[in-house]
């Protein structure tokens, strides 16, 4: 494969499969999982989208517009640490909200899954750079290997793809990509465990 086809796919994988993205698809197919109706879930997808991810995009499009961070998907480590003190709080006061409003179980179990994750990234993050695109793409696999079945470890080729693309954008190392990959599907693993969804 020629270099610069190459760089185009990764490019195309990176963006396409971005934390951002991934984290709306978890949160619509807990939604499904978790609802009677399709109604219900699309509803809840809504309310659960606006108050997790719309905060923290609004947030880091405000840094990059400062010039606190280089892009919406930074992978300068030095520029991470105030995103993750900022996402921890959001997935705090999104826990509060679910609770309060009777969100799905589902729903809060994937909410909260977060939080341990955003706090040992955020500790890595001061000796060491993790993939968070990895992160989240695993988090989705491990999710839908417990909603669905072994059958769902399909998925894991999304994986491999964003975590290459990763790689070959030099964006991160190979050992990055699988320790994101790693710490998120333990942890998630271990809340919806906890969270008595198995």
């Amino acid at each position: 494969m020629k270099e610069n086809t190459r760089e185009h796919l990764a490019t195309l994988a990176s963006n396409i499969l971005n934390p951002f993205l991934i984290a709306l698809a978890m949160i619509v197919v807990l939604a499904i999982q978790s609802t009677t109706s399709i109604l219900s879930a699309l509803r809840w997808s809504a309310v659960v989208a606006v108050i997790s991810i719309g905060p923290i995009l609004l947030i880091v499009a405000y840094l990059v517009r400062r010039g606190r961070l280089s892009s919406l998907l930074s992978a300068i480590r030095q520029q991470r640490t105030e995103v993750y003190l900022m996402a921890g709080a959001v997935i705090v006061l999104d826990y509060v909200i679910l609770r309060w409003i009777n969100a799905p179980g589902l729903l809060v179990t994937g909410i909260s899954s977060g939080m341990p994750m955003v706090i040992l990234f955020m500790c890595i993050n001061f000796f060491w750079k993790i993939s968070v695109h990895a992160a989240t793409m695993s988090a989705l696999v491990v999710v839908l290997v417990i909603l669905f079945g072994w059958l769902a470890l399909i998925s894991v080729l999304l994986l491999v793809a964003v975590s290459w693309a990763r790689v070959v954008l030099k964006e991160h190392t190979a050992a990055q990509v699988i320790a994101g990959a790693v710490v998120s599907a333990v942890t998630v693993a271990v809340s919806f465990h906890f969270g008595g969804v198995f």
